[in-house]
């Protein structure tokens, strides 16, 4: 065992401090990797907070991870040490259902091991209830080789560190919906998760249309690749637009009605989900009336999750991020409430 420095959330109503980890020594398949930057994930909030329930505390945040490999186990052939590499959402997952055969890992029918929040997994690939896992807002991890993912070159590394949390949130849905030229795309909200969206889908070949109830957004929704932006706090805009969109990302996890925006679909459109807001009533009618799909999705599986960080390098894709020392976190944090924040904070793990 190797103790690193961190910081972690003692209880759901204190704030972060600093907190030391017990880190296992690389085993045969383990990687170990040095962090360099942890991106700050909204996510981190709720679960802090325990907003969500569930929450296992002391808790040290952070699945937004990335690094540098120094050391491997006798077994692992598929790193070194020197290598640029992240993790994500996941560290491990039963590895014997149909989801984590077909690389759906994130769906594992036993629970996937969460990156912090979660468990670590026996020899025989149960949850060990008596084994939590720590995240990233640290300077160390170890992570089996199979759960690691290559940072290809030309990526910022405090610019890659997002995309393994929100890159793939946004990636999966519009690559499973084959979202390419010729699409008209909407992006509901530009945070984190949405200016994410924009990029990706612009990268696609789509048409893409930000959809904000913040007209101050305009400006940098095109500066981020939109082709339009459509301010929703203008009700007539969803009488306007109706029926133009042949596929709908939708971000927020602040409650809407879904109804309305469902309306903006053409006929055989797509709405996916990918925040969480509290329950919203669903007309049977917004969906019958023009054969229109509603649908969630959730990251991504380790395959997708490389092919997205190939796609992001291939077409200069990134992150936008303000990066921060980990003794600004709790500001941080009550100013990702606020929505003050282009796009994401990203820990620089050096000041730890």
């Amino acid at each position: 065992m190797t103790t690193v420095s961190a910081y972690a959330a003692p209880a759901a109503s204190a704030p972060l401090e600093p907190f030391s980890v017990e880190r296992r020594s690389p085993g045969p398949h383990d990687v170990q990797i040095d962090i360099r930057y942890c991106g700050v994930c909204h996510s981190d909030i709720h679960q802090v907070r325990d907003e969500w329930g569930g929450s296992i505390f002391p808790m040290v945040p952070g699945h937004e991870i990335v690094g540098e490999v120094s050391a491997v186990g006798d077994a692992v052939g598929k790193w070194k040490v020197g290598d640029v590499v992240g993790v994500g959402c996941f560290v491990d997952s039963c590895r014997q259902c149909d989801a984590c055969r077909e690389g759906d890992e994130q769906f594992c029918a036993e629970g996937m091991s969460a990156t912090y929040n979660g468990y670590e997994r026996t020899d025989n690939g149960k949850l060990d209830k008596t084994r939590p896992t720590y995240g990233g807002y640290s300077t160390r991890i170890v992570v089996d080789e199979n759960y690691v993912l290559r940072v290809p070159d030309g990526i910022p590394l405090e610019r890659a560190a997002p995309l393994l949390c929100a890159g793939i949130t946004t990636y999966s849905p519009l690559r499973r919906f084959d979202v390419g030229p010729g699409d008209k795309v909407a992006i509901v909200g530009l945070g984190g998760l949405g200016h994410m969206g924009v990029k990706l889908a612009k990268a696609m070949g789509a048409h893409v249309t930000v959809l904000s109830h913040s007209p101050g957004k305009h400006d940098d929704a095109l500066k981020l690749g939109a082709d339009d932006f459509i301010s929703t706090r203008d009700e007539a805009a969803f009488k306007q637009h109706a029926k133009r969109f042949d596929f709908i990302l939708d971000t927020v996890s602040a409650t809407h009605d879904y109804n309305a925006y469902l309306g903006l679909l053409k006929r055989d459109g797509n709405m996916v989900l990918v925040g969480i807001p509290d329950p919203t009533p669903l007309s049977a009618g917004a969906l019958i009336q023009g054969r229109r799909s509603l649908s969630g999705s959730m990251i991504g599986g380790i395959r997708e999750t490389q092919e997205m960080l190939d796609f992001c390098a291939e077409h200069g894709v990134a992150s936008d991020v303000e990066v921060i020392p980990i003794s600004d976190i709790n500001e941080a944090y009550e100013r990702m409430i606020k929505g003050d924040v282009r796009y994401r904070f990203v820990i620089d793990t050096a000041s730890l």
